[in-house]
């Protein structure tokens, strides 16, 4: 094995934590050589009672005709192992979020468990932990909506609840272990099961207390699968407000992570209720900030005020500005799948509407396209000698990465560095600063030795952005203005920004190259026009 292949692997694998290399093997020898069936009738099911929660977009149009991730299928006969369009089409398939679409019948959807339960001896996708725990959540919520009591079905969905007992994802921890901790718990309810309740149990308490931050992040920090897991959180409280069986003994922790998850949720969001599209994260794929609220009201939880720290994030909100910064470090180390190389970048809302954005994802497949999006130069942020501050790669891996330190942080100045680029000889430091009508941004870049040095910036502005550059200053949409001073040279290219998996769009990126130190100020175009103060959300 080639040098450089075996150094992403020891500074990948360092990370992980033993209990995943033992399950990789594990579960890799077991399933290979081992290969059990699983079936079973459950000693009872219970009439389970839910508020009516949130509804997923119709992804079932009826006649065997889906859509996931932005691309559309129909079957003549259903092929649940459907791959044309990647793994992720295919697990989507495989959840049956659909069931709890507005635009769907009890009848229809029955159907389509039935003719998925004909086709359980050649199912693949569908039998992996992941896909087994979110399509039990959803067979759950749907046959409890609809008073469906089919013994057929039934059987079916315990057996796979047997098979994810005997998978459970410690070989990768994180979002989807959590998940499996959130599906066992609607089985154990749905079929008054003590072991499932106690696999559950053992689960949850651990990961929500290790996932969930001191200021309500989930710890992969990416808002949109905090979005997620605050859902599901938000569904297991409602199945055990509502249903009489050992509602004591989760109810206060799943209450107490939900609220705090809800107040870093809220702080995080934009006034228009968007949130930021840090690390993986897109829209249509969980449910909005709005939604989650509406949810969580209705639940009688209550969102607070918090102080954004070990997430690693921080806001400004400033008159008609709104910035968020990154100022947190590749997390969780052990299981980082979801991180990218976007140490010290920062997002601007202006008037409510995206100014400078994070380009975000279009796809989960491992190809070139995928690691673009994780890559710093794909992010407002620096890079030296055209290198990643992080080293991502292989989709969901990340080997060497950049470690970020905070020397100082008022309620208008974060001063920050990072040591990313530590084997070239070079540290970059980023000042974010607010004062009267200007934002600025102070880039520097620390030396060790008389090494070459060439730094570039990266401000990638969103589609509907209308840019013009003079020299060094640079107006956008005709209300903005950016001064740039110390840059060698100032251009404006094109990238291409992701609206949604498989969904992109043409937009501009502008690209400051500087050697030493480099400062941007944005302020009003007109002092004419000053900056006025911000309206209240509305969402």
């Amino acid at each position: 094995m080639p040098s450089k292949k075996l150094s992403l692997y020891f500074q990948t694998l360092k990370h992980v934590k033993p209990t995943q290399l033992y399950h990789q093997l594990y579960y890799r020898l077991k399933n290979r050589f081992f290969k059990k069936s699983y079936q079973g009738k459950p000693e009872q099911v219970v009439k389970l009672r839910l508020k009516s929660g949130i509804l997923y977009p119709n992804s079932y149009s009826g006649n065997k005709k889906f859509s996931f991730l932005n691309l559309e299928k129909s079957f003549s006969v259903i092929d649940w192992n459907f791959s044309e369009f990647g793994k992720l089409w295919a697990y989507n398939l495989n959840y049956f979020e659909f069931l709890n679409q507005e635009k769907i019948t009890g009848e229809q959807g029955r159907e389509l468990i039935q003719d998925y339960i004909s086709k359980k001896e050649i199912l693949k996708d569908g039998f992996e932990p992941y896909p087994i725990s979110l399509r039990g959540i959803n067979w759950i919520k749907f046959l409890a909506k609809y008073r469906i009591e089919d013994q057929g079905i039934n059987e079916f969905l315990y057996a796979n609840y047997l098979r994810l007992t005997d998978n459970l994802e410690y070989h990768l921890l994180a979002n989807h272990l959590l998940e499996n901790g959130f599906s066992l718990l609607f089985g154990a309810y749905y079929f008054q099961d003590e072991i499932l309740f106690k696999k559950a149990y053992k689960i949850l308490i651990v990961q929500l207390e290790e996932q969930i931050l001191e200021d309500g992040a989930h710890y992969e920090l990416s808002p949109m699968y905090h979005q997620i897991i605050l859902h599901r959180v938000l569904d297991c409280l409602n199945l055990i407000q509502n249903n009489k069986w050992k509602a004591d003994e989760l109810k206060n922790l799943l209450h107490t992570k939900a609220e705090n998850m809800l107040v870093w949720l809220e702080a995080i969001s934009f006034i228009n209720g968007e949130i930021p599209k840090l690390n993986d994260s897109i829209d249509g794929i969980a449910p909005n900030t709005r939604e989650l609220l509406t949810y969580a009201a209705g639940l009688g939880l209550k969102s607070n005020t918090v102080k954004l720290k070990d997430s690693g994030y921080r806001k400004f909100e400033f008159k008609e500005l709104e910035i968020l910064m990154d100022v947190g470090q590749i997390a969780p180390k052990y299981q980082p799948g979801h991180s990218h190389s976007d140490s010290l970048q920062f997002l601007l809302n202006y008037k409510n509407k995206p100014v400078i954005v994070d380009t975000g994802i279009s796809t989960y497949e491992k190809n070139e396209r995928r690691q673009l999006e994780r890559s710093t130069g794909s992010h407002n942020t620096v890079t030296i000698n055209d290198q990643n501050s992080s080293e991502v790669w292989g989709g969901f891996r990340v080997a060497r990465r950049a470690k970020v330190s905070i020397f100082n942080e008022t309620a208008t100045l974060i001063e920050a560095s990072h040591n990313g680029y530590r084997k070239l000889g070079f540290t970059h430091g980023r000042i974010f600063s607010i004062e009267e009508n200007t934002f600025r941004i102070e880039d520097k870049i620390l030396q060790d030795g008389n090494k070459s040095c060439k730094a570039n910036g990266y401000l990638h502005f969103h589609p509907d952005t209308i840019i013009e550059i003079k020299g060094n200053s640079i107006s956008i949409n005709e209300e903005l203005r950016l001064e740039i001073s110390g840059a060698d040279q100032i251009e404006l290219g094109d990238y291409k920004f992701a609206e949604g998996f498989n969904k992109i769009k043409a937009a501009k990126k502008l690209v400051y190259t500087f050697k030493h130190k480099v400062i941007l100020e944005f302020h009003s175009a007109s002092e004419a026009k000053p900056l006025r103060p911000l309206r209240e959300k509305t969402y």
